[in-house]
């Protein structure tokens, strides 16, 4: 049986003032429900995301600001970061962890800049929303084996299956040149390579 995430819900003192932050990040509003002057929920979507947040009044007993280490993931950390700044956030610089593995709790092992040669999960960057529930942004651009199924590969936006074609062209225009010769079938080329390397396979050479 499939268990997918769906919901994570935070923990926020203000209903309207973290309902404007997080639209003004361009986070989908699917829901704003009240029963009663006690009772209200608000659902946001990040973009491409699966997953949504909650929150509102009576929906949690967590203490306003709480939620910590919630993660988005995006292909581009750079790119991020400037939307995230454009939209009202006030994201942190760019870092990596001094242990090269995932990052460590709180700010003490992080060493500015993205990770050597930007590495597929080792740069971060992190924020905060006005009640302090804290997301960290990691960039992820080719998955390790076995995370994903490749028989049912998705993109979950128009702008993440446009990233995953220009990073097929370059690939492709890489190949082309240790060939020497233009690939007349560089569709399947490009296929072969956007499913291996959402799956985490071994991308064609």
């Amino acid at each position: 049986m499939d268990m997918k995430l769906e919901v994570v819900v935070l923990p926020v003192a203000n209903v309207d003032r973290a309902k404007d932050f997080y639209t003004g990040l361009a986070w989908r509003l699917d829901a704003d429900v009240s029963t009663d002057d006690s009772f209200r929920v608000v659902q946001l979507t990040p973009p491409g995301s699966p997953s949504s947040v909650i929150f509102g009044k009576s929906v949690t007993e967590q203490a306003p600001g709480t939620a910590q280490g919630l993660h988005l993931v995006v292909d581009d950390i750079e790119a991020a970061r400037d939307e995230l700044k454009r939209g009202g956030a006030q994201p942190s610089e760019v870092f990596h962890d001094a242990g090269g593995v995932f990052h460590h709790g709180g700010t003490d092992a992080r060493v500015s800049g993205p990770a050597p040669k930007r590495s597929s999960y080792g740069s971060f960057l992190s924020f905060s929303d006005p009640d302090g529930n804290g997301w960290l942004v990691q960039e992820i651009t080719t998955r390790l084996p076995g995370r994903l199924d490749p028989s049912v590969t998705t993109f979950s936006s128009a702008t993440d299956l446009a990233s995953a074609l220009r990073r097929a062209a370059a690939a492709h225009g890489e190949h082309e040149t240790r060939t020497g010769a233009e690939d007349p079938n560089w569709p399947d080329w490009y296929a072969r390579y956007m499913v291996s390397e959402q799956a985490g396979s071994e991308l064609p050479s």
